[in-house]
């Protein structure tokens, strides 16, 4: 069922519009991966077909914002990108070995906690150090974030923003930061979930065909969205996105 042509061309659809949300904020994941699911396939199934899926968009995205993308005043990105690497590959390794139930459940108070915290972060932007966290509390929160994106990667977008915004990084350079982190951390799923051969092969085509293209849209809406906009949407759509989570 999951083959068909109609099946398909609604995945395609449904890519285009995940590929433009995740180059925006994140949060792609929450949308692809419970239609996957309603497809039917199994969860573990559904969250890696999803994964792979998306994987071009994250490329084509990093790509898109490898110029503004930068790091921290108290971290390089490359350390940045040290530990997202590290945590992804972990991530994707529990996601072969155990069943998704206990993340699942963890998922709606991450995407809860990452709203808040951005929503927070973007109106009381640190302006000294001191008000910053240390280089090891961020570099333990990318790690945790990469773990969990890894694993199940629905919301890692929201919580890579706080985490960014809350030291420092403009939104505009915060997403293209997160843009590049996401690429880093998901690589090493790629492989491991290619290597599980449990995805659903034609699903992946469609969703990243219209995924590589919403990425490109997703840039150019990025280009010409007033700041004070693209803030209400990602707080909008996180907290709608929490919201729902909650009462599945």
């Amino acid at each position: 069922m999951t083959s068909s042509a109609p099946i398909l061309a609604g995945v395609f659809l449904m890519g285009l519009y995940t590929g433009a949300q995740n180059f925006m904020a994140g949060g792609g994941t929450f949308i692809t991966y419970p239609i996957l699911v309603l497809l039917g396939l199994d969860p573990v199934t559904a969250s890696m077909t999803s994964a792979l899926g998306l994987y071009p968009n994250q490329i084509s995205s990093a790509l898109a914002s490898r110029a503004r993308s930068e790091g921290l005043p108290s971290l390089p990105l490359r350390a940045l990108m040290a530990v997202s690497v590290t945590g992804g590959a972990i991530g994707a390794l529990l996601l072969v070995e155990t069943p998704s139930a206990f993340f699942s459940r963890l998922v709606p108070w991450l995407m809860l906690f990452a709203t808040i915290v951005f929503a927070w972060g973007t109106r009381h932007a640190p302006i000294s150090t001191k008000n910053r966290m240390p280089r090891w509390g961020i570099l333990v929160i990318q790690f945790c974030t990469a773990v969990y994106g890894g694993y199940f990667a629905a919301g890692i977008g929201f919580l890579m923003l706080a985490t960014l915004t809350m030291n420092g990084q403009p939104t505009r350079v915060a997403i293209a930061t997160k843009n590049v982190l996401v690429l880093v951390m998901t690589s090493a799923s790629f492989v491991i979930f290619t290597m599980a051969a449990r995805a659903v092969w034609p699903v992946v085509v469609s969703l990243a065909g219209g995924a590589l293209l919403g990425s490109w849209l997703g840039n150019w809406l990025l280009q010409r969205i007033p700041i004070r906009w693209l803030r209400i949407y990602v707080v909008t759509l996180g907290g709608g996105l929490s919201i729902w989570l909650f009462m599945r």
